[in-house]
């Protein structure tokens, strides 16, 4: 039997002592579920399947890691480097039961890494591929690209050619990963 998710409980439940963190979560959160809806409602239109009930719970809850990292910025003091806010949120979840929705926080990190990126970059992470391979783990990967939680641009919705600039940083085939997405969620 599928255990029942309410993300709001469940942040509430691991930022109860932490509002400043909550709020941005949330509000973070919120913008990527709208998108991440946005394009799954365009998808089954054209005749996909997407579970939107899922797809909206798991994009709330996919930075729920963040405060197990050491990230000063986002008012979060634990121990991980920000980094590892995918793999912590990953524990949570499977803490609460909830297998599929941790599978999206382990691979949402970029457009998601390879165990040979994480290998190769000595990266603060298990070596093995951590990539989106669901549809519903795409498409939060790809809407999560557009905002950032950093003071900065915070609740702005980044350009694509924001994202590809930030993405080149680590390599083509990131970019190009990204423009197929783009075609595939968001073609106009």
């Amino acid at each position: 039997m599928k255990k029942s998710c309410h993300p709001i409980s469940i942040i509430n439940k691991y930022y109860s002592k932490n509002l400043q963190a909550r709020k941005i979560l949330l509000d973070h959160s919120r913008l990527v579920t709208r998108k991440a809806l946005s394009i799954g409602r365009y998808l089954q239109n054209l005749g996909a399947t997407v579970d939107v009930k899922f797809l909206a719970e798991a994009a709330m809850l996919h930075d729920i890691g963040m405060i197990m990292t050491d990230t000063p910025d986002l008012h979060c003091h634990g121990t991980g480097d920000y980094l590892q806010h995918g793999i912590r949120g990953k524990e949570i979840l499977e803490a609460e039961g909830l297998f599929k929705h941790a599978r999206v926080c382990e691979r949402h990190i970029g457009i998601g890494l390879t165990a040979q990126e994480i290998s190769k970059k000595k990266l603060p992470l298990p070596v093995l591929d951590m990539c989106p391979e669901t549809l519903e783990e795409q498409i939060i990967c790809y809407a999560d690209l557009f905002y950032s939680k950093g003071i900065k641009n915070r609740n702005r919705e980044k350009t694509r050619e924001e994202v590809r600039d930030k993405l080149a940083k680590y390599g083509k085939g990131k970019v190009k990963i990204f423009d197929q997405w783009c075609k595939k969620f968001e073609p106009t």
